[in-house]
């Protein structure tokens, strides 16, 4: 089976600056999240991938081909960039028609193709519209839809989310999901992980233009099993709560904080933290009225990455 992308000790340079810093990935087809923070390396990643920019060093394998200057491999790819750049003048179906038509497509069959593609992306009653009367949401439907219009193998999107009201959020998941389900391949780049959760299956932690990690998230969070987890909480007797939590075993560390009025506990098991709390504050009569898990966004999961690749976790 031919890898969706071959990634082989890629470096690109920009002048002093590393943009992706010796990479290497070997993807079999499927969906993929890109996370990483903002200026972490993804749309370079994406830009090697497309074959808009070519590695200082390293080599780089797309559906199984150098994508540099290559019509057969850029065909069979569906871009939404990140950045906007529509004719304010033109609709969005006359856009996305005539894109199809630069693909080689009979202008009768591109036209038909974009009205599919607009329907898709939920731009069904705006599709005539000149595209300088649409909002960042439209916009970004519109760019979704030319992506898809020519029904390519892989579909890479760089922070497809990023404009869309809660509403678009959820019928664009749900369009991705579906994709998915057709068995194409998938790309998407993010800095929410819950975004790229409730889409693709594996993903891709990237940051300072390095790869950390790479796996479901489950794969992924179980490189943190041993990296301390911190649980706030605050009751009436955190000193008690304190030393029961340490002599249970459950806490490898305790410090109170907010003038003593809250507990805040270093554990590497805080799932069983939260199993025997309950139990333990019936037993001793501690009232508590506030318990704050570990934070769970992108930017703690990038932290403790980099602490294991520094050799700083414990």
């Amino acid at each position: 089976m031919t890898s969706l992308l071959e990634l082989e000790r890629v470096t690109k340079l920009y002048g002093p600056v590393i943009g992706i810093n010796d990479v290497t990935l070997s993807l079999p087809p499927g969906g993929y999240g890109l996370l990483g923070p903002n200026g972490a390396g993804k749309t370079t990643l994406i830009n090697l991938v497309t074959g808009q920019l070519r590695p200082t060093l390293g080599r780089v394998r797309t559906l199984g081909r150098d994508p540099w200057n290559c019509g057969a491999v850029l065909r069979r790819i569906g871009l939404c960039p990140s950045t906007t750049a529509l004719l304010p003048a033109v609709s969005g179906l006359d856009w996305v028609a005539y894109l199809l038509e630069l693909q080689g497509i009979g202008r009768s069959a591109a036209r038909e193709r974009a009205r599919r593609a607009m329907r898709m992306a939920g731009m069904e009653e705006a599709m005539e519209r000149r595209m300088g009367s649409y909002s960042k949401g439209m916009r970004q439907r519109t760019k979704l839809a030319q992506a898809l219009a020519h029904e390519p193998d892989l579909l890479i999107l760089d922070e497809p989310f990023d404009g869309l009201d809660p509403v678009g959020r959820h019928e664009m998941t749900e369009r991705l999901r579906e994709w998915m389900r057709e068995g194409r391949s998938l790309l998407l780049a993010s800095h929410i992980l819950h975004e790229v959760e409730a889409v693709a299956p594996s993903f891709l932690l990237i940051c300072s233009g390095r790869l950390l990690a790479s796996g479901s998230a489950e794969e992924v969070r179980a490189l943190l099993a041993d990296v301390p987890a911190e649980i706030r909480i605050r009751c009436d007797r955190p000193a008690d709560l304190s030393s029961r939590m340490l002599e249970s075993g459950l806490a490898d560390g305790a410090r109170l904080e907010a003038q003593g009025a809250l507990l805040v506990l270093s554990t590497k098991a805080p799932l069983a933290v939260y199993e025997r709390l309950p139990e333990i504050l019936e037993e001793s009569g501690i009232r508590a009225t506030e318990i704050i898990s570990p934070d769970e966004s992108l930017q703690s999961l990038f932290d403790s990455l980099l602490r294991i690749h520094r050799g700083e976790a414990a």
